[in-house]
């Protein structure tokens, strides 16, 4: 390993007049060589300089490391997703000028720092080699209003940490930041004032979340919404995820950009969340390889086949040529009369019925949030609640590995206009553990055509709710079940639905909703999991 020389708080400037700070690693006698950029709102120093800033340099890289736009001593405001175009555009311009730039570049980060790179991957030129992106998306509108329903936790959280993050002693912001939000979640509060409850003061982004909802179109998010060019990416792209990290829905549609513009990206998904420390070995070591082989020409580390999945139930990695694997079908677990779930269709019966009251909305047990432990967590206790329809199958014969997208077609009545379809799966063992294995929503809004409104059409006021789940990576085992949860809530880890047709309940009324979930042959509701042949 080589000795690392460090300049700190080098000063790059954006056309605006601002001035950005960056840290300099350069292998010690080195000349011009590769340079790795990492653009970070959260600081350059600490773990960041340490892990990132000398780790690559010792490898012979030189390593930017940038303080983004308003925090850590770089000039300006905040404003988050919204300069890393513009600034990360300037700093690559600022980068070329510099007498140890070698004449190419990657770029590095997980989550906000893969955003970064996103910003400007379509846009940098052809001496952007390579990008290593962890726990990230090229855009996170889909993942603060998941299904059209406002991930409350995720965003009160994030938005918390960074307010947090730019007081004094804010290292401390990623512990405090999910007790602030927590305890403001719990006061009662509209969801407009949780700002005031968690940081004591307006959170301008969170308000923006607030104001600027889902919808694509709305001018706010065009700028910072930058899944559209992912597939004029030319650099090669390695990513890592977990399977219950907050973004793996949206950072496996990106992969599906790049195999559809004919690119072959590296993929690893493991049993992670989002701040799970374990993926920061691997991220490294993965990032390092990927950088020597398109960097330096040397291919040695990289594995042969590109996907690497872990098995969560199998206990085990497995490389595959792509995602989704081959051999992958569909197979429908229908929702039965009695509370039971198969593969075989309906028999006529009616409808179950549950209530949800936005007044006691129906909590979360896990599930993916942005700074929160999402490992799978014992569901027993949610599966007691009026509010929970619970279906199982059948104790299994034989293993099963389910591997791939997974989603759900319901079909569903209200009394309210407006109701939230929150379906979950989970693997009940033997010995009566029910283990949530991934989950998603839909947010249905009066038939409008307006975001989060049913794909299916009404009949009777039936409508066909289509469901996009987490994807999963699992094997059910011999004498376990599959179990399906259907109901309305999943507070905090959602707002909670006031039932009144308003996205989020400013005017404070809140309207129990009675809801029917239809499993008949001709309303034949559906969970659809993605079948492989297990392996040995």
């Amino acid at each position: 390993m080589r000795r690392v020389r460090l300049q700190r708080d080098l000063p790059v400037p954006m056309p605006d007049g601002v001035t950005l700070l960056a840290d300099h690693y350069a292998p010690a006698g080195a000349g011009p060589a590769p340079v790795i950029l990492v653009r970070s709102p959260y600081g350059r120093r600490g773990l960041f300089g340490w892990y990132y800033g000398r780790g690559f340099a010792r490898q012979g890289f030189h390593v930017v490391l940038q303080s983004c736009r308003g925090g850590f001593g770089s000039g300006g405001l905040l404003d988050p997703l919204g300069d890393e175009h513009e600034d990360g555009l300037a700093t690559v311009a600022w980068l070329r000028e510099q007498p140890w730039y070698g004449g190419s570049f990657a770029m590095f980060g997980p989550s906000y720092l893969g955003y970064t790179q996103w910003a400007i991957a379509p846009y940098a030129g052809s001496e952007l080699k390579a990008m290593a992106t962890q726990i990230t998306a090229s855009q996170f509108r889909d993942a603060a209003y998941v299904g059209g329903a406002f991930a409350l936790e995720s965003a009160l959280s994030w938005t918390t940490l960074t307010d947090t993050m730019s007081r004094r002693f804010g290292g401390a912001a990623v512990l405090t930041a999910p007790r602030q939000t927590r305890r403001a979640v719990l006061s009662g509060r509209p969801v407009a004032e949780l700002d005031l409850a968690s940081a004591g003061r307006p959170l301008r982004f969170y308000r923006d979340l607030l104001a600027h909802h889902a919808d694509p179109a709305v001018p706010y998010w065009r700028k910072r919404d930058f899944s559209a060019e992912v597939g004029r990416v030319e650099a090669a792209v390695t990513m890592l995820g977990g399977w219950y990290d907050v973004f793996l829905p949206w950072q496996l549609k990106d992969y599906g950009a790049l195999r559809a513009a004919g690119r072959r990206p590296y993929l690893t998904i493991g049993p992670w969340w989002h701040i799970d420390s374990r993926h920061g070995r691997p991220t490294m070591a993965e990032a390092s390889a990927w950088f020597r082989a398109h960097l330096l020409g040397d291919r040695s580390a990289l594995r042969p086949d590109p996907v690497r999945l872990y098995v969560t139930g199998a206990g085990e990695w497995r490389d595959y040529p792509d995602w989704p694997v081959p051999g992958m079908r569909e197979q429908r677990w229908h929702l039965q009369h009695g509370f039971g779930l198969g593969v075989e269709g309906p028999l006529e019966s009616g409808p179950d019925r549950f209530r949800y009251h936005p007044a006691h909305p129906t909590p979360a047990l896990g599930g993916p949030v942005l700074l929160g432990d999402s490992r799978p967590r014992d569901q027993r206790r949610l599966e007691q609640r009026r509010d929970v329809l619970v279906y199982s199958s059948a104790a299994l014969e034989s293993d099963v590995e389910m591997i791939g997208p997974v989603r759900a077609e319901l079909f569903v009545r209200s009394s309210t206009p407006s109701v939230d379809v929150v379906v979950r799966v989970c693997d009940v063992w033997p010995d009566g553990r029910s283990m949530n294995v991934c989950e998603g929503v839909r947010r249905l809004r009066p038939l409008d055509g307006s975001p989060g409104g049913s794909a299916g059409g009404s009949a009777g006021g039936v409508r066909r709710v289509d469901v996009d789940l987490w994807p999963m990576g699992h094997r059910f085992g011999r004498g376990h079940r599959i179990r399906v949860h259907v109901a309305a809530g999943a507070y905090p880890t959602i707002a909670r639905n006031h039932g009144t047709g308003d996205l989020l309940g400013a005017s404070g009324a809140m309207v129990p909703a009675d809801v029917e979930i239809f499993h008949s042959p001709d309303r034949p509701s559906a969970v659809v999991l993605p079948l492989c042949a297990p392996r040995g």
